[in-house]
């Protein structure tokens, strides 16, 4: 491993700090995974291709309910609320 300095907010150390707490695991372990995600992400095409692919897949899927547009945060708490 290579050893660097980073510099951080004060807030940002303190959430760093009890995430790690919470997690058991060091504050370096959590850096070097947002390391990595970002890396990987990156080398994935970043936000242009995730926009990218976003935009693609509108219009592409049908729901069969006529009110998706005014009821859409419904829709969405009903899909993933189990996951908080």
């Amino acid at each position: 491993m290579v050893r660097t300095q980073v510099q951080l907010t004060e807030e940002q150390a303190a959430r760093l700090k009890r995430l790690a707490q919470e997690e058991g695991v060091s504050q370096a372990e959590l850096v070097r995974r947002a390391v990595e995600r970002f890396l990987q992400e990156e080398a994935n095409g970043g936000f242009a291709e995730r926009a990218r692919r976003a935009l693609a897949a509108v219009g592409r899927f049908a729901s069969g309910e006529k009110d998706v547009s005014q009821a859409h945060d419904r829709y969405l708490e009903e899909a993933f609320g189990g996951l908080r």
